[in-house]
Formats: structure tokens, sequence, C-alpha cells
């Protein structure tokens, strides 16, 4: 049972609860400082965000809510631009993507990855520098791929044979060059679950170098008389704490590199490293900071490179979670509190919100863990064990799996889950025809709109009441 804490306490027996590692008494009306957004604040037990009282927040904007936390965000890509200052670093969009996010991200000087037409659309709309744009995804549309490049997207990142043709027509058709980088596997095994390891033989991303398709892929790019080849992509997987999975890929993709350059002499100019940085969800969570990501990343690259003699290329990464995770928490009202007496006479409290998987599904698709804590108010109570559950009809609808809470928890409480930024509003879906919660963002005392909360009228607006009959 891994318990996603605030803070573990005493009995007043003096008996412990939990792992031992929770075993550290702290006042649960404070916050564990990681695991929350820099601005995030509790006073007497009320927890603020850029300076706003989530119970104010709450009342004017209602629950659940998802809360950004602008500087935080901006603080993030920031720490990762300079850090990374000889990379170009690509916000990667799918983590979470708005038109106010989609400009903070320029105003910050990070390039821009989008993998759909839709993402493609936020960044037309926000006016997002169409050069500093990259287009990923495994199965784009030939639509998808003409208006990318009729809007001068920066590059593409091709993943099958079938895009590579595509892409080799449109464009001719045009009359334009399309600069395309490969997206390749290099059989590595990432320390993460199976639904987010992208970098192994069997799954759908990117062309196997083992198997010889990637090198194949990259001289039909070359041949291609409208496209630039700018070199190779490698994504390993996700929530990723160490460089040790880079190591291996890098040197089996420069490896790749230096054969296209012996066997085709073809020097490409740019490599892309990929992402998946983690971040503290809980107290057993230790993310790297982008510092020292990009120091070891850095001379793990120049160390290959200097065994293969071979020049170093230019290098991207594309941080999504890392930046977007922490700096958003999502706010719940309690609606029942059930004690449930568990095999052995253990009590577990079910403490059910007015959200659930609709608003984040990772719980329940990727068995993640998250924390919580109490938001609306100081308590003394002592702890409970509580797992945090959704309103849906699904017993595995669980926002925190396992979560020591106040013994007085109680319908109308507040709860606040941090590191809902990354994956959780991108997911959201109106399962049980539940509306998707509205993103508030949050700055110097100020809380604004950015995406709004659906409405029974967006619901409905799809919903075709009086169906035109088609006659056979």
């Amino acid at each position: 049972m891994a318990v996603s804490h605030e803070a573990g306490w005493a009995h007043a027996d003096g008996a412990l609860k939990g792992p031992s590692w929770l075993r550290q008494p702290a006042d649960p009306n404070e916050l564990v400082r990681h695991l929350w957004s820099r601005t995030a604040r509790k006073d007497d037990g009320v927890l603020s965000v850029g300076g706003v009282r989530l119970p104010d927040l709450v009342a004017e904007h209602g629950s659940p809510a998802y809360v950004l936390d602008e500087a935080d965000f901006r603080a993030r890509a920031g720490a990762f631009r300079d850090a990374f200052a000889a990379y170009d670093v690509y916000y990667a969009g799918k983590a979470f993507l708005c038109t106010a996010v989609a400009r903070w991200v320029a105003d910050e000087g990070l390039c821009l990855d989008v993998c759909t037409g839709g993402e493609l659309a936020v960044a037309e709309r926000a006016g997002f520098p169409m050069e500093r744009v990259g287009f990923h995804g495994n199965n784009k549309s030939p639509a998808e791929i003409e208006r990318a490049v009729r809007l001068g997207v920066g590059r593409v990142i091709a993943d099958s044979f079938a895009e590579v043709e595509r892409l080799a027509e449109i464009s001719a058709r045009l009359g334009v060059t399309v600069r395309v980088m490969v997206r390749v596997t290099a059989g590595v095994e990432a320390h993460t679950h199976e639904y987010i390891a992208t970098a192994h033989e069997d799954q759908k991303f990117g062309f196997s170098i083992t198997s010889g398709d990637a090198f194949e892929a990259v001289r039909r790019v070359h041949d291609a008389p409208g496209l630039d080849l700018l070199g190779l992509h490698s994504h390993i997987g996700s929530q990723i704490f160490d460089s040790s999975g880079f190591e291996v890929a890098a040197r089996r993709v420069l490896a790749l590199h230096a054969r296209v350059a012996a066997d085709l002499d073809v020097r490409m100019p740019e490599m892309d490293l990929g992402g998946g940085f983690g971040i503290a969800y809980t107290t057993q969570d230790d993310p790297a900071e982008p510092s020292r990501l990009a120091a070891e990343m850095t001379a793990i690259v120049e160390h290959e490179c200097r065994a293969l003699g071979i020049e170093a290329p230019a290098l991207s990464i594309e941080p999504g979670r890392a930046i977007a995770g922490p700096s958003v928490c999502t706010v719940y009202e309690v609606g029942t509190v059930k004690p449930v007496q568990l095999d052995g006479g253990a009590v577990r409290t079910y403490v059910s919100v007015d959200g659930g998987m609709s608003d984040n599904i990772r719980t329940a698709l990727y068995d993640a863990d998250y924390s919580c804590t109490l938001a609306g108010r100081a308590s003394d109570a002592a702890p409970v064990l509580a797992r945090v559950v959704g309103k849906h009809c699904e017993a595995g609808d669980v926002v925190v799996k396992d979560e020591f809470l106040p013994a007085d928890v109680a319908p109308g409480d507040l709860l606040a889950v941090p590191g809902t930024g990354a994956y959780c509003r991108s997911m959201a879906s109106n399962y049980n025809h539940t509306l998707r919660p509205p993103v508030i963002a949050v700055r110097d005392g100020v809380a604004r709109v950015v995406v709004r909360r659906e409405t029974e009228q967006d619901l409905l607006a799809t919903d075709v009441d009086d169906p035109e009959v088609i006659e056979s």
C-alpha cells in the first residue's frame, strides 16, 4: 500500500499508523512543500494559491476546479529554458494546453510541441510563432499534415512510412520544403507504467532501430525532394527520475546518427532526446532539478559523440508534465463520508468528492498515486486512513488511493489534490454526463478563468434531439 500523505501524525496514545516512512510527526495544517506549486500556502488550515484563498475561489467559480498557478508555470518553464540554454526546449502541449498557456510558453521563450490538429488550432489561435512549433503524432491525417505545412510549422516528426509518403506528396503539391525529424524506438525499457513507456519495441510509436526500419525511414526522407531531414527523435517514456534510460537511448540513437553519416554521407544537424521528466506526486517521488538533468544529459551526448568520433548535433527536449504538473491543484467539495471495515478489522474511510475519474483518469488508468489535503479549515482531529473517490458509477473511480485525513472530515469540506496539471484536464471526459471543470489561473491575488466550466448547453449541443430519418 502506497500511502500518499500530506503529513503523518502520532495518535494520542502514541501509536503510529502507516508505513515506516510516514512516521514523522508533522502539523496536518501545513503543506509538504515539494508537492505543491510555489505560491501555495496554508494559513490557519486554509489553502491559498497565487494569493487566492481556495474557499473564496470555490464560492465564486464552484467546484471541482483546476487551480493553475501562473507564476509557478512560468518559473518552471523558465528553469528549463535557462538550464537547457544550448537546447531548443519544446513544451509538450499534450500535458495541458489552452490559449493562455500557449501564450505563456511563447512569452518564456520556449517552443511548442503539438500532436493533433486540435492542439495545432490552439497554437494558431494563440498566435504562437509557427516556426517554433513541432508536430508530433503517430497517425497524422493528410488534412492535419497539410494544415501544419501551410501554417509553416518548424518541424514535423515522422512516425511511419505512410506518413513519409504523405509528407512528400504534400510538399510536392504545395511547392514547399518540409523540415522532418524521424522518430525512432531505441529499445529502452523506461521504469514507468506500461502505457507510458514509449521506447520499447512492441508499441505504436516510431521506427525500430533494431529492425532497420529507422535507417530506411531516414533514407526515404533524405531522398524525397521536398523534405529536409533534420535528424532523429527519441522518447523513452514518462515520469522518469534519472538519466540512466536517456544514456542507453542516446548511445543507440547516436550510433544510428553516425551510421547515417557514414553510409548515406548525410550530416543530420539535430537530435531530440524527448521528455518524460518526472514530478513529485507523493513524498516517495524525488524528481531531478532541470540543471542536473541538463548537465547529465549533455555529458551523456558529448561522451557518446567522442566515442563515435562525430560532431554533436544540436539538441532539443520536450518537457510537459515537469512544467504543467506541479503548477495545478484540483479543489473538490466533499459530498459523503463512509467508514468501511476491511478484512482484519481495519477501517478505511471513503471520502466522496464532486469530481472523480472524469477530471482525473490517471489513478484508474495508470494506477497513479496522488496526495491531498483539507483545504478549507484547520483541524486538530486524529488522522484516519482515507480513500478519496469520485461520484461516477465505477468501483475504480478513485482520486487518491490512500491518504491520512482528519477524522472530522465531513460533507461540505474542501479537499485539494496537488500535481494535477499534466494530463488531468487534457484527458477529462463527460463520463456519466458530468461537466468538465474550469481552469482558473491565479496570480498576485487575482483569479481569472482561462478555460470555462462546461454547461449543460455545451453537453447537449452535439446531441441531436430530432434526428433526420434516413430512408434506406
